[in-house]
């Protein structure tokens, strides 16, 4: 465009003014910076003004790209979360424990401690070569220990991708454990990295999940003592991996039992169970590797107002989607009694509650969007009829 052409204009004049200046041409460089400059630089800031004032007819092609657009596509680049590179993380840090208790039900405890361990080790405090922060995760299933990890890297990291995962029940026997940093030269695999170090060197910035951790074969632990203690592991291609910018969290559900059994009426765990799943972990896990975790967090059974509460989060999620379609939902606080009694299972947690959810609201409401019965406009209310749920849909 104009804008451009002037730009280079400009550029080409100021170069032509150096070496005028180089060569004692002084009359020259007199005439080129005080005349024909300031011209030029006058017709470009018109040019701009119009520009920005929409006058200058249609535009195929912006003149100027944004920081926002340079840091979406350095953020691609490297890995880093744009909001790493656009704002300080203060403000992030400070509401950390706000966002992670929004999405995580019931385990303030838990919520806290690993909102404390990651303002810690970004004031400064702790030891920069070593990850952000390292958890081990204890509880039952299905009360949350997942659902912090994937809140956590998307309040940190922007996104849930940001979440590395990996299954210990796949890295039981020692020829496995290969696969973490990649296989030997000469053996198959070796020209595809490691899943682990492949995965940090594309996302450096990332939470590390390690389900399920009492599983894993003992050379596992050896990898994860280096990186809890040095912060990176070598590859089997000789790359250096750093984790230093890398959250690792490792759940289990080594003494669940006694938690579940050792809960307060008011749903606070006990200190008796606290000192039984403490002692099982031990017994469990070696001393070299339990103390270089800045923490072990203890998840308990969910409550009944808790799980209400779930509900009332799966609800929203539905609310949202059923918006693009026009349709508002409302589900009754009786309605509300009835998911959580009969779609939550003390054993596997709230897990079920979505599996209830999708079969007993999704389903027919999905049949009502495609008989007709619920069109745009439409509001569907859910309610407790008999002790059974009853859907009913009614014109805006």
């Amino acid at each position: 465009g104009v804008v451009r052409e002037l730009r280079e204009r400009i550029e080409s004049i100021r170069r032509d003014i150096e070496k005028a200046e180089r060569e004692y041409d002084l009359n020259r460089a007199a005439e080129l910076k005080h005349g024909t400059l300031p011209q030029l630089e006058a017709e470009l800031r018109e040019r701009e003004k119009a520009l920005e004032n929409g006058h200058a007819g249609p535009k195929i092609l912006r003149e100027e790209v944004t920081e926002e657009e340079i840091s979406e596509i350095v953020s691609r680049w490297t890995g880093i979360p744009v909001t790493r590179l656009l704002e300080g993380e203060k403000e992030k840090l400070l509401q950390l424990d706000e966002v992670l208790h929004r999405r995580v039900v019931g385990q303030d405890e838990a919520v806290e401690l690993v909102a404390d361990a990651v303002l810690r080790a970004r004031s400064g405090i702790k030891d920069p070569r070593r990850p952000i922060g390292s958890f081990i995760f204890l509880g039952p299933t299905g009360v949350g220990k997942t659902e912090l990890a994937k809140t956590l890297a998307e309040s940190l990291f922007d996104s849930e991708e940001n979440l590395i995962r990996l299954d210990m029940s796949e890295y039981m026997e020692k020829h496995s454990v290969s696969r973490m940093v990649g296989a030997p030269p000469g053996y198959v695999g070796y020209d595809e990295g490691g899943q682990l170090t492949e995965a940090v060197r594309r996302r450096p910035y990332s939470v590390i999940l390690f389900d399920e951790i009492e599983k894993a074969h003992p050379d596992v632990f050896n990898i994860l003592l280096q990186i809890l203690d040095d912060g990176r592991i070598t590859d089997s291609q000789g790359h250096l991996v750093n984790f230093k910018n890398t959250v690792v969290i490792m759940t289990s559900n080594i003494g669940a039992q006694y938690l579940l059994e050792g809960i307060t009426s008011d749903g606070q765990i006990r200190e008796s169970a606290r000192t039984q799943v403490m002692d099982e972990l031990r017994r469990a896990f070696r001393p070299e590797f339990l103390n270089r975790v800045d923490d072990v967090v203890l998840f308990k059974p969910l409550q009944q107002e808790e799980i209400r509460r779930i509900v009332r989060l799966l609800a929203s999620s539905l609310e949202e989607r059923l918006k693009d379609r026009n349709i508002s939902l409302e589900i009754t606080d009786a309605g509300v009694d009835l998911i959580a009694r009969e779609g939550y299972d003390a054993v596997y947690g709230a897990r079920p509650l979505k599996r209830f959810m999708v079969r007993r609201i999704e389903t027919p409401i999905a049949r009502m969007i495609i008989s007709g019965e619920a069109a745009e406009g439409s509001r569907i209310v859910v309610d407790e009829r008999g002790g059974a749920l009853s859907l009913s849909a009614s014109g805006l």
